[in-house]
């Protein structure tokens, strides 16, 4: 058979024909020097029972005895050779383990090792059999022709079996000293009292919003919800581009202070790149977009886009607009932009166009969302970074009269209320007044009408140009109202001017 067939199997692939008759990667004598520590002292076993199982060994017969082990020691009881024998006699096993004569030859084998070191590489050897395995069948799945999946869902599932391999091979976690905490609390409110900025965490450009925040915590879930027309995306963007301006000050090996950039990587389900970019470059040149690009900017307004275009460029900002991606698919691009520029910060717009991942079968939208939200808070701790994740709200707060939202209006709200470290929502009153124009009653006089329309246009007139911003949901503080100055024709939020900026807490 032609080895590039798709019938072709594994063996006959070139190259591969030498790997498929290769032994699988095992050490039996590290199995055994391991059983006997175990054997000779129980204690050796809590050296490796937080992450060593019975199926991580090679031969059949250790892992039973591995298991025993486990059993007894976990009852109290001793685990020795004669204790085991008494276990496999009574269940018949005692042939398939080796026998006594086996069991006693473990114990006696003992020498003195470091039981950590020969457990890690026993669970080593047992995650590269799985990465054969998985090999083999990427390679399987690949020659299988299904014209429902496509390579590209091939890849994302191979992406998303490596990235669950590679979980389990952490083996580094468990519990440690509370120092190790404190001494982690520490730097980072060291770091912050030297920042000008007395930040902990990323700007997010806004003054009021950094105050009550202490800026965007690496490893949070950040959630920033609102209706349609309310200004996440601006809001998102803006946030985006001033941490992509802003900077950090490490202190390297030798003690030395360097100021590194903060590179941000928002992904953009929705709008395509150069629609990100028109509204970024329009809100820096301080023009309208819609004019911007029907090509009516004056020379002048002009001028000002070309020079605030050599200044974005040079920003570490990158967009991905791939519409559906998977969390997967976002994982693994994120872990690569970090390897290789780094990364400070994610932004996606918006939450409920993200795919679950690949290969997931979910009975309905809201396990979608909440496997979505669960999968972007382990991106978020796994990369170290915040990750800022729009969503849209519910069509329920159109029915109330106080159109400021709540949780409850989350859609799908239980999952990403649960999971979110902070849960922010956007609201602008003076869009829902510009639409409750009151008109004349029947049989209301004019004085009266006029009372009333004056009185809406004083509501009009301090609602005008300002947007809400209400921390819901804060795990690391309080939570409150921030207020925003919102200039609708350049779609850019800033800080408000007024003497009364201060956030309101409660």
């Amino acid at each position: 058979m032609n080895a590039n067939a798709p019938g072709a199997t594994l063996a006959q692939l070139p190259g591969l024909a030498d790997s498929a008759s290769r032994l699988p990667p095992v050490n039996i004598e590290a199995e055994q020097a391991l059983l006997a520590a175990v054997l000779a002292n129980n204690h050796a076993f809590e050296r490796v029972s937080d992450y060593l199982l019975a199926d991580h060994f090679a031969d059949a017969a250790h892992a039973r005895i591995y298991e025993a082990c486990r059993k007894l020691i976990e009852r109290g009881q001793q685990a020795n050779a004669i204790t085991l024998r008494n276990v496999f006699d009574q269940d018949g096993d005692l042939a398939d383990v080796g026998g006594a004569e086996y069991l006693a030859q473990l114990q006696a084998s003992y020498v003195t090792i470091d039981a950590r070191h020969y457990g890690e590489l026993i669970y080593d050897l047992f995650l590269r059999r799985q990465l054969i395995d998985l090999g083999e069948e990427i390679v399987n799945e690949a020659f299988r022709h299904d014209l429902e999946i496509g390579a590209l869902d091939q890849i994302e599932t191979a992406e998303q079996r490596l990235y669950k391999l590679s979980e389990q091979g952490q083996v580094e976690g468990g519990l440690q000293p509370f120092r190790s905490g404190l001494a982690d609390a520490i730097e980072a409110a060291e770091a912050a009292y030297k920042r000008d900025s007395k930040l902990v965490g990323v700007t997010s450009g806004f003054d009021d919003m950094d105050e009550m925040l202490g800026g965007l915590h690496r490893s949070d879930l950040l959630i920033l919800a609102g209706r349609p027309s309310m200004g996440k995306t601006a809001l998102a963007t803006n946030m985006a581009v001033n941490a992509a301006r802003s900077s950090r000050v490490e202190t390297d090996a030798e003690g030395n202070e360097i100021e590194r950039p903060e590179v941000v990587a928002f992904f953009s389900l929705e709008m395509s790149a150069e629609q990100l970019a028109s509204r970024i470059i329009a809100e820096a040149a301080d023009v309208r977009s819609d004019l911007m690009r029907k090509g009516q900017l004056n020379e002048e307004e002009m001028r000002r886009v070309l020079d605030v275009h050599r200044e974005l460029e040079r920003l570490p900002l990158y967009i991905d607009d791939t519409p559906g991606i998977t969390v997967g698919a976002l994982r693994s691009r994120a872990r690569r932009l970090k390897r290789q520029v780094g990364l400070s910060m994610i932004v996606l717009d918006y939450l409920q166009l993200l795919q679950p991942p690949a290969g997931m079968r979910l009975d309905n939208r809201v396990q979608e969302v909440s496997e979505i939200t669960r999968a972007l808070k382990i991106v978020a701790k796994e990369l170290n970074v915040p990750v800022l994740a729009l969503s849209q709200l519910s069509r329920q707060v159109e029915n109330r009269d106080d159109k400021r939202p709540q949780l409850s209006d989350l859609r799908e709200s239980g999952s990403i209320e649960q999971d979110a470290d902070v849960v922010t929502f956007i609201y602008r009153e003076d869009y829902y007044l510009e639409r409750e124009e009151p008109t004349q009653r029947l049989n209301e006089t004019t004085d009266k009408y006029q009372e009333r329309l004056d009185r809406y246009n004083e509501r009009v007139e301090r609602a005008r140009n300002k947007a809400d911003v209400i921390v819901a949901k804060q795990r690391h503080g309080p939570i409150g109202t921030v207020t925003l100055h919102f200039n609708p024709d350049r779609v850019r939020f800033s800080n408000l001017a007024d003497d009364d900026r201060l956030p309101e807490h409660y």
